[in-house]
């Protein structure tokens, strides 16, 4: 089944990711797809916000990894972008938060393409697409095994 939102602007996304998060049950592993300036950086702070994360979000371009406590749940926020295959994300040590028996909230993966089979066989996939400047449609997808 596949969700589809319709957002008109930043605020719109951070709204529709924030009242995702607090539906959301751990352990989870979101990938989000699409292209850069798309809104998954935006997405992911009101999902923060959703889970009652207190810290300042902020895209983990440069550190790969920003993990966030305040929460209900703790939240992983991965962006691969730099990453050039799943070896080097296990080389890493990140193999563990795609592991669900392991996995103690949400991990958000962010061009989780570049680290091919390194998610779980369960999944969720965020698709973004550029309609405009401000206007962004969002599909949300469960993949893999029910």
């Amino acid at each position: 089944m596949q969700i589809e939102v319709i957002s008109e602007s930043a605020e719109m996304t951070m709204q529709i990711a924030k009242k995702y998060a607090q539906s959301i049950k751990s352990p989870v592993v979101i990938s989000l797809v699409g292209d850069l300036g798309a809104g998954k950086t935006t997405f992911t702070k009101g999902f923060a916000e959703g889970l009652g994360i207190k810290e300042l979000v902020s895209s983990p371009t440069f550190t790969i990894m920003n993990d966030y406590s305040s929460g209900r749940m703790p939240l992983y926020h991965f962006d691969m972008y730099r990453l050039g295959s799943k070896e080097e994300a296990i080389e890493l040590g990140f193999e563990e938060y795609f592991d669900l028996r392991k996995l103690d909230g949400v991990a958000i993966v962010e061009w989780a393409e570049n680290v091919k089979g390194l998610l779980p066989a369960l999944y969720v996939e965020i698709n973004f697409t550029k309609i405009d400047d401000d206007k962004r449609k969002i599909q949300i997808e469960v993949k893999g095994w029910v």
